[in-house]
């Protein structure tokens, strides 16, 4: 297993060129204490993660079959149909940096408007072409919670 240790980070972007690319969520779950996974999207969520060797990146992740808001403003619907749209997408771009065991997401727009601003820090484990990405435990009342992402790679066409 590729650790970050062992990769050839850029001395001036802090950019790892082996995390550029274009990934597909494979899964996305949440440790809730010692004995709880939660999948917030579900089995089948979908999703897509870019890295540049600029420095940039985008995410976005949905649940699988959305119901449309049947229309063609895609600000309309009625605040019901929005709320569910809203509720079952995460999205947000800016910059990147690998900083130790870990990748640096500056949040510039974000779907949540409390992560614009604001640094996403996960460690990750690259593995040929598989990429996880972890939160650092998160203290929710009693427990602790870690979301763990993972990614493969897409072929270059």
């Amino acid at each position: 297993m590729a650790r970050l240790g062992e990769l050839t980070a850029s001395a001036e972007t802090r950019v790892l060129p082996e995390l550029v690319g274009r990934w597909r969520l494979a899964a996305w779950e949440i440790t809730h204490g010692p004995d709880e996974i939660l999948r917030p999207l579900g089995y089948d969520a979908e999703g897509l993660l870019i890295y540049t060797a600029e420095g940039s990146m985008a995410v976005q992740i949905t649940a699988a079959d959305r119901r449309p808001l049947g229309g063609a403003d895609p600000l309309g619907g009625s605040e019901r149909q929005r709320a569910a749209a809203y509720s079952t997408c995460l999205a947000y771009c800016g910059r990147y940096e690998v900083c130790g065991e870990t990748v640096v997401h500056t949040v510039e727009m974000s779907l949540f408007p409390d992560w614009a601003g604001a640094r996403q820090v996960r460690l990750f484990e690259l593995v040929g072409d598989r990429l996880t990405l972890r939160t650092p435990p998160i203290a929710v009342g009693e427990a602790e919670v870690i979301a763990e992402l993972r990614w493969v790679r897409e072929a270059a066409t």
